[in-house]
């Protein structure tokens, strides 16, 4: 009988025979090789190294390159970066057993529960929803599971984090509040919205605070994103996208002055613009 160690925290180590075998899963073989890569002695010294802390800003990143994939619709490079985006989650769970804590199984399992209560019309034979029930159904699933949990904000904006891209997070906490009411009650009371906070930007840099202006423009863009909720636009794609129009357009100028025998640093503002606008209605 084959004898599994474990570590120091009680938890077996993965089969590693795993790594190199074809009559393992795909999942258990990357376990198998997360659990090798971060052995103290045996491991590879980058990894063992890491942290929470050190390989959080590592999956935010990776996140991103799951979204510019799809973006670009490329399905190979989709594959490739949503292996990246598992690797983090096996990475994490990894420092998490070494710890003590849960497993990487305990985190499908998590999952797993918490999609069959947040689903009883699919999974429990409670009766059909439309969408919007389903929403309101979902919402008030979470905030018992928030009072279930012992966790003392049971704000209907719990759990949003901060850490958010913050067009992201403007979208989100206005989603949330929109959910119980609290919203404009049409596009033309936005549209008013935008303006006042225009106006107030205009006001602030009259007074020439820079604080001001600064909390100012917060709320116009704040009030963007609640018109782009309304129009069921995700104002982080859109902004996605005028960001990489931008780069197409400005590229394309850098390119035709150069072969003009010029720079951008050389144009001045007036040929700039009308290669600007060359590019733009070519396009």
């Amino acid at each position: 009988m084959t004898h599994t160690p474990t570590t120091t925290n009680g938890f077996p180590h993965r089969n590693r025979e795993a790594i190199n075998s074809d009559k393992t899963s795909a999942l258990d073989r990357l376990l198998a090789i997360m659990d090798r890569l971060r052995d103290p002695d045996s491991g590879c010294p980058w990894d063992v190294e890491q942290s929470f802390e050190t390989i959080a800003p590592y999956t935010i990143e990776e996140a991103y390159e799951v979204a510019d994939a799809i973006e670009r619709q490329d399905m190979a490079d989709l594959r490739d970066e949503l292996g990246d985006l598992l690797f983090q989650v096996v990475f994490h769970s990894q420092m998490a057993e070494e710890a003590g804590e849960f497993r990487f199984e305990d985190v499908a399992d998590s999952i797993s529960e918490k999609m069959l209560r947040r689903h009883p019309h699919v999974f429990a034979g409670a009766d059909p929803r439309d969408a919007q029930a389903q929403i309101q159904a979902w919402e008030a699933v979470k905030a018992e599971e928030r009072a279930r949990s012992g966790k003392t904000d049971t704000s209907v904006l719990a759990n949003l984090p901060t850490a958010l891209p913050a067009l992201l997070r403007a979208e989100k906490l206005s989603k949330r509040a929109a959910r119980v009411g609290f919203d404009w009650p049409d596009l033309s009371s936005v549209f008013d919205k935008i303006e006042e906070e225009i106006n107030e930007v205009k006001e602030a840099i009259e007074e020439r605070d820079p604080d001001h202006i600064q909390e100012e423009i917060g709320d116009v863009l704040f009030a963007v994103a609640n018109l782009a909720r309304k129009l069921k636009i995700d104002p982080e794609t859109a902004l996605r996208g005028t960001n990489a129009k931008f780069d197409r357009r400005f590229r394309a100028i850098e390119t035709r002055l150069s072969a003009q025998g010029s720079s951008v640093q050389e144009a001045d503002l007036e040929t700039m613009e009308s290669l600007w606008l060359e590019v733009k209605t070519t396009e």
